[in-house]
């Protein structure tokens, strides 16, 4: 009879990270009815008590996870932004294609970090990652703020046109315009909304930055 090889134990450094990963497995595989922190400590293969030692209950869990998606969501973007056209509007382009990939990749992550009012979050560092997170957006935006103008404003007006149209997309609203099964036919929708920002006067203030 064979003799069942024992769980690998997990190093104190790592039982937190294996936890998170275990709850981005789970919401990913049946949304947020899915995600106890029972379930969670099961598929990381530790005892349903070992969540209280890191997490201050389902909420604690949920913000972990949240930053996670937030530093997920960044490596998206500035991959994308690195594969692209290397001119500002290229760059600016490139990484509203990493946001709506990241989407597609990650539905139950883009709801969950999206889902967070991260002025009331009771982590302060999880603000933090989101800023983190919303710096590439901030970066290539950069170059089309006019002098005088407050960032913001045009950051405002690009993250609302990606965010509209990737929310959009998750929820099947294009059905008239697209099949979402067909990546080719959303990608073309995309690349046609997205021709709005050619409109974007560059004012060459901004350089490209650091990408990492």
């Amino acid at each position: 009879m064979a003799v069942p090889e024992p769980k690998k134990p997990h190093h104190h450094g790592n039982l937190r990270e294996a936890l998170v990963l275990a709850g981005v497995q789970l919401l990913e595989q049946g949304g947020p009815e899915a995600l106890t922190l029972r379930r969670c400590a099961a598929l990381a293969g530790v005892s349903h008590a070992a969540p209280a030692h890191h997490f201050d209950g389902l909420p604690g869990l949920k913000l972990a996870i949240a930053a996670e998606g937030f530093r997920r969501f960044r490596n998206y973007m500035v991959d994308a932004e690195v594969l692209g056209e290397q001119t500002p509007r290229g760059r600016l382009k490139s990484i509203c294609r990493g946001y709506l990939n990241f989407a597609r990749d990650n539905r139950a992550l883009f709801w969950l970090i999206f889902g967070y009012d991260l002025s009331e979050a009771p982590s302060a560092g999880l603000s933090d990652v989101g800023a983190y997170g919303y710096a590439p957006l901030r970066r290539c935006c950069a170059p089309f703020v006019p002098a005088g103008t407050a960032p913001e404003v045009v950051e405002a007006q690009v993250w609302s046109l990606v965010h509209g149209f990737t929310s959009l997309y998750l929820s099947g609203r294009f059905r008239g315009a697209c099949d979402p099964a067909d990546e080719a036919a959303a990608n073309g929708l995309f690349d046609a909304v997205m021709a709005l920002l050619d409109a974007l006067p560059e004012q060459g203030l901004g350089k490209p930055g650091d990408l990492a």
